[in-house]
């Protein structure tokens, strides 16, 4: 049967030990581990300066685009939200050395929650300044 060891009794077992405190019969009896288990947390201890064993803190798969490649896409959009995957994909490739797959930029572009949705309001909400500005220079011509 498994049951999580706490890291304080751990730590315990290892000081009794490292000090001769108790011999190694008595920590065993007190701290109701196996020795295998207190080998194994000992030469832990003496690895890595830690009693418990290093776990990634990333699950998954790796990210091939970082947080500023995602912002720059971001801003492409913004700034010509009707460009499609694959000029984004040439605009990445070209300006910041990344080659990627127009699927990755769309998952990345999902992960964010740029939509299809919010795509097409970006691209109103530009033609309407667009429309707005353009009226605004015709009229201060004439």
């Amino acid at each position: 049967m498994y049951r999580k060891i706490s890291c304080n009794v751990k730590l315990a077992a290892i000081n009794l030990y490292e000090r001769q405190h108790l011999s190694l019969y008595d920590i065993l009896t007190c701290v109701r581990f196996l020795e295998s288990t207190f080998w194994h947390v000992l030469k832990l201890w003496c690895e890595t300066g830690d009693i418990v064993s290093p776990t990634c803190s990333l699950h998954g798969r790796p990210r091939i685009l970082h947080c500023d490649d995602v912002l720059y896409l971001i801003r492409l959009i913004h700034h010509h939200p009707g460009w499609f995957l694959d000029e984004l994909l040439e605009l990445l490739n070209t300006n910041c050395f990344i080659s990627v797959h127009y699927t990755t930029i769309h998952c990345e572009l999902e992960c964010i929650g740029v939509s299809l949705k919010k795509l097409k309001q970006i691209a109103k909400e530009r033609n309407k300044q667009v429309f707005v500005w353009s009226g605004t220079q015709r009229t201060a011509c004439h």
